[in-house]
């Protein structure tokens, strides 16, 4: 992207940010007008812009130090990420109700204005646009700090408040071997962006907890370099289940998003992430199948490359990965990105019971009252963002992610770790 379409973006996005904080202020004016020394009102008022000063001088510090090899790493990208939406979101939330005041506030004007005119009622008075209203400001300003409390937290504990989702799933063609089989799902670590080992070992003690058949992996280990991992090798290396723990590649694992020295470079450190995952005791599947016997009875598992939607890496292959699979046999599919199960396997010949994707984080923000309700921005990109999903006897698991990426905490989409339990049915 050339230098001078990124300078314009970023003129762009500070010209709105300060337009925001003008727009704000203004109601905090109202917010504040009855405190009873200008001394408090001047207060409030520096550290109003005091903390907006600040972010923006971090901001313009990131954007002339940014490290494109390390990409959304380090603490001063935490910084900028974070206080974008702890500042900002507020503000805007804030702003939107001051839009409806000042909807009412022009109506209202007009009215005055007429009624001056045509003598029906006399104000005596050239100032028809009424003040603020500091009541209605104040409760404004209460809801906007609904956002900034969430957000506070979900960056200090929410990122590493993990839930465990139990789910049983019916299949009309599961082995009867494997009524009750266990499968522990976990997908989009990021070990770039961790920043708490004991959050980290919080996730893994309550993996090893559920003490399922066979743990899963769905993809983006790390945000960019396979050495992001490395100090959590023996940390996930301690996830035990009695038939092992398997793999898959995210579209973050092939190192698509930073520049790299040569294609050489690049291509070592997708082999020395394939090693990594080695290391951590994951066998990792590359279009490829693995199958569990019972007895007689047979479930096989099988693991593509990534798959996603332009402009993201279409690496798997479907059908190199089941080839050599027996159509009636039941399957579990492991694919990255939840739009390859409308895009493929939906419509493919071979039979995908099971498919178990990630790729969304649920937007790690939005609204989730469980077995009630759920909402995320990120709805409107991927329809198929979180939860169960079913079209006839198929169906589709999208995790809603064990680590986080860009904003550093969740706000009400928690990390997930998920278990899941087949019965035949």
């Amino acid at each position: 992207m050339p230098i001078t379409t990124i300078l314009i973006r970023i003129a762009i996005t500070v010209a709105i940010l300060i337009f925001l904080d003008f727009y704000a202020f203004s109601g905090i004016k109202a917010v504040v007008s009855g405190f009873e020394t200008e001394k408090s009102k001047k207060i409030v008022y520096f550290i109003y812009w005091g903390v907006t000063a600040c972010y923006l001088a971090f901001l313009l510090f990131f954007i002339l130090t940014f490290d494109q090899e390390k990409g959304a790493r380090g603490w001063l990208f935490r910084l900028v990420a974070g206080g974008l939406i702890l500042i900002w979101l507020p503000k805007l939330l804030f702003c939107i109700f001051l839009i409806f005041e000042d909807i009412f506030r022009f109506f209202n004007g007009i009215a005055v204005f007429v009624y001056d005119k045509m003598g029906w009622e006399a104000r005596g008075t050239e100032n028809y646009f009424p003040e603020r209203r500091a009541f209605f400001n104040k409760i404004a300003f209460g809801i906007a700090a609904i956002p900034f409390f969430a957000t506070l937290y979900g960056i200090t504990k929410g990122k590493y408040d993990f839930s465990v989702k139990k789910i049983t799933m019916k299949f009309k063609n599961l082995p009867k071997s494997f009524d009750g089989f266990t499968i522990t799902q976990i997908s989009d670590v990021h070990s770039g962006s961790f920043d708490s080992m004991d959050g980290v070992q919080k996730g893994i003690n309550l993996i090893n907890k559920l003490k399922s058949d066979v743990v899963l992996f769905t993809g983006d280990l790390v945000n960019n370099r396979a050495d992001e991992f490395d100090p959590y090798i023996s940390l996930f290396g301690s996830i035990s289940s009695p038939l092992g723990k398997f793999s898959i590649m995210g579209n973050h694992d092939y190192g698509e998003y930073i520049p790299w020295e040569s294609a050489a470079a690049k291509r070592k450190n997708f082999e020395s992430l394939i090693e990594n995952h080695g290391k951590a005791g994951f066998k990792i599947l590359l279009n490829e199948n693995t199958v569990f016997s019972r007895g007689d009875d047979k479930i096989a598992l099988v693991g593509i490359e990534n798959w996603g939607l332009p402009p993201f890496p279409q690496y798997g292959d479907i059908n190199k990965a089941s080839a050599d699979l027996d159509n009636n046999i039941f399957k579990v599919l492991m694919s990255h990105d939840p739009s390859h199960w409308d895009a493929q396997v939906l419509q493919h010949p071979t039979n995908f019971d099971l498919t178990l994707s990630g790729h969304t984080h649920g937007m790690q923000f939005g609204i989730e009252i469980p077995g009630v309700f759920k909402w995320s921005p990120v709805k409107f990109k991927y329809p198929r963002w979180a939860g169960l999903y079913e079209v006839e006897d198929k169906k589709l698991y999208v995790n809603r992610g064990f680590g986080f990426i860009g904003f550093p905490g969740r706000v009400g989409i928690w990390p997930e770790i998920t278990q899941i339990t087949l019965k035949c049915g």
